[in-house]
């Protein structure tokens, strides 16, 4: 299995940054998908998550109110809508699927993931 996130860059402070979390094969169906976040010089951090269907989020609260998390119906692919960006916000971002189908902020419960984006929010 393999994931691929994309759609990050460069932005100002305020701006805003769709990224995309694509499978290799219809692996995102069942279970939920997470977004995470490494900045430099500091450890992976939860950022969102959502369940199988779509019908459950959680949010770190660093990011609530301004992200959004979404997957589309039909397709093997679940989004990062970032709005209100902050330059705290630079980091690269990976997305990964958990061994269970409801939403979880806890790392070790997912399985699959994927090579990051960077996303840059310039001051």
């Amino acid at each position: 299995v393999q994931l691929q996130a994309s759609g990050g860059g460069l932005v100002q402070a305020g701006g805003s940054l769709r990224l995309s979390c694509a499978a290799s094969r219809n692996t995102l169906s069942n279970n939920a998908v997470g977004w995470f976040r490494q900045a430099p010089g500091k450890e992976r951090e939860f950022v969102a998550t959502i369940n199988w269907d779509g019908s459950s989020t959680y949010y770190a609260d660093s990011v609530k109110g301004r992200f959004t998390i979404s997957r589309a119906k039909g397709k093997n692919t679940v989004y990062l809508q970032m709005n209100s960006l902050k330059p705290e916000d630079t980091a690269v971002y990976s997305c990964a699927t958990a061994r269970r189908s409801s939403v979880t902020s806890v790392t070790s419960d997912y399985r699959y993931w994927g090579q990051g984006t960077l996303v840059t929010v310039s001051s």
